[in-house]
């Protein structure tokens, strides 16, 4: 079997999920090459050893630059603030390499669009960290919607919810920070579900919001005073489709009680689906054309074999979790790069999810519909 050689900028959370997904791949898909984890980046030396000793990293730098310039490296992890997105797919791209990016792709469309312009024309494997997607019942929910099963769609509804900035004291991070981040939960979760959005529904064409920031400031965490809070606590829009449908998104870490709760609603003229991510191996689906004293949502337990990417995994009927999303995308990441095929979701992707960011927040701004 090939080896493909990874390097990964970013030892925090995300950067965790990534290096679990990377050294699992192989034990439960044939691939045609195998993920090996050749170097991570950190900005934390003492982090970064725990780090790479945890998962099995083979080398360390704090240098991002010395990834780029390794012969050794094909494919870099960008799993880092939002901030230095751009700089690192583009120089990773000039220099050959493939490139897998966390969410949202940049701070804003103009280093979202260079991002994707360098990629394509690098001829680089290009992917968005749009792990949602590889989620079964969602899988499932695409191939049911384009079989027509929920007929015309006129409603795409979705929240994202969670609470762990309720407390006026918990520190600031860059997440607070515009500059880092380009926006607060907003472009952290709001990415999700519009990305989403477009994967079963359609482009959006035009958006009408709101932000909200609830703390104005925060303490640093090293207590040497408090630094303001220049992003959104609150995002929430209105969204015209292309195809007719209506959308109302919201994203918010203000839900007290609410951890990490993501929900989506699609009534279609035929059905509906219901997705709720604290229940990620259910997809809800109301048939309107059974007959009316057997009508009402089904819960479809989303774990045969026949299912999306379960046939690897375990017997019919035990559930997965949310790591083996990652997982799903790493694999297919691998056949794209090794079978020169599109990979889905790619920078293009991020970008026109960025579009839609970037048209949310213009509106806010404006107080009034804008076109994407």
């Amino acid at each position: 079997m090939k080896e493909l050689n990874v390097a990964i900028v970013g030892t925090q959370f995300m950067g965790k999920a990534h290096s679990n997904a990377y050294s699992k791949v192989g034990d439960f898909f044939d691939l045609p090459a195998k993920p090996i984890l050749k170097m991570a980046c950190g900005v934390n030396e003492e982090r970064l050893r725990q780090f790479a000793n945890k998962f099995g990293w083979e080398n360390t730098t704090t240098n991002w630059k010395k990834i780029i310039q390794r012969d050794d490296v094909d494919l870099i992890d960008i799993s880092t603030p939002n901030d230095s997105h751009a700089p690192i797919a583009i120089a990773g791209a000039k220099a050959g390499k493939h490139i897998i990016c966390e969410k949202p792709i940049a701070r804003n469309v103009r280093e979202a669009r260079q991002m994707y312009e360098a990629a394509e024309e690098a001829g680089i494997a290009h992917a968005m960290i749009f792990n949602y997607r590889f989620v079964p019942a969602i899988a499932l929910a695409k191939k049911m919607i384009d079989e027509g099963k929920i007929g015309k769609i006129h409603h795409f509804n979705a929240v994202y919810y969670q609470d762990w900035l309720i407390d006026p004291n918990f520190p600031m991070t860059w997440r607070h920070d515009a500059k880092a981040s380009g926006s607060g939960a907003h472009g952290d979760m709001n990415a999700h579900t519009v990305d989403l959005a477009r994967y079963l529904c359609g482009e959006i064409e035009s958006v009408n919001g709101v932000e909200k920031n609830f703390v104005k400031n925060r303490p640093f965490s090293d207590g040497s005073g408090m630094g303001e809070v220049t992003t959104d606590d609150c995002s929430a829009f209105f969204a015209h489709f292309q195809n007719g449908a209506l959308g109302v998104f919201q994203g918010t870490r203000f839900a007290n009680g609410r951890k990490n709760y993501l929900r989506l609603e699609i009534f279609g003229s035929e059905g509906s689906l219901i997705f709720n991510l604290e229940r990620l191996n259910e997809l809800e689906y109301f048939n309107r054309n059974d007959d009316s004293d057997i009508q009402g949502f089904r819960n479809i337990i989303v774990t045969n074999s026949t299912h999306p990417y379960i046939g690897a995994w375990w017997p019919v009927g035990h559930i997965i979790g949310w790591e083996h999303t990652f997982i799903h995308e790493i694999k297919e990441l691998v056949e794209a790069i090794e079978y020169k095929k599109p990979m889905i979701p790619s920078f293009w992707d991020g970008l026109k999810c960025q579009e839609v960011l970037d048209g949310v927040s213009n509106s806010a701004r404006k107080g009034k519909w804008v076109n994407i």
